[in-house]
């Protein structure tokens, strides 16, 4: 008798132990995760689904990846084939965003977009035979 007992608090005490450290991965997982600065993944800035022929990336830095687990920025990473600075802005128009900037600098681009209070920045910078499009901004509030 006492045995059982014992069994089924040890058995009570496993299960509540993994239904914690459950709960922590479901949680956590994203933070784990290369693709950690998606709020949803296989889209664009979840505004649309992402292009077949682009990669999705978020920077490798801890520090940035501290600053969107903490809500105060938010990036995306986009790397396709040759050089196509522009290939995700008609995304963002479509959405409502306006171009603010349009600007090509030292074989770089970057731009400005706007929609409402929120304010993204654009950029593309040529990584050899690569485009490597960051998209960043500060998190909108609902």
């Amino acid at each position: 008798m006492k045995a059982r007992r014992q069994t089924a608090v040890f058995a009570a005490g496993l299960l509540a132990l993994l239904v914690l450290a459950g709960g922590w991965y479901l949680s956590e997982r994203r933070w784990l995760s290369d693709l950690y600065c998606f709020e949803q993944p296989g889209q664009v800035w979840s505004l649309a689904p992402l292009p077949a022929s682009m990669a999705p990336e978020c920077p490798a830095s801890r520090s940035y990846r501290q600053e969107v687990r903490q809500g105060l920025g938010r990036v995306e990473q986009f790397r396709l084939s040759g050089w196509q600075p522009r290939a995700l802005l008609s995304t963002f128009t479509d959405a409502g965003y306006l171009q603010q900037t349009d600007d090509l600098l030292s074989g770089d681009y970057s731009a400005f977009l706007a929609r409402g209070t929120d304010r993204i920045q654009y950029s593309a910078v040529r990584q050899g035979s690569e485009t490597l499009i960051t998209v960043s901004g500060v998190p909108q509030r609902p």
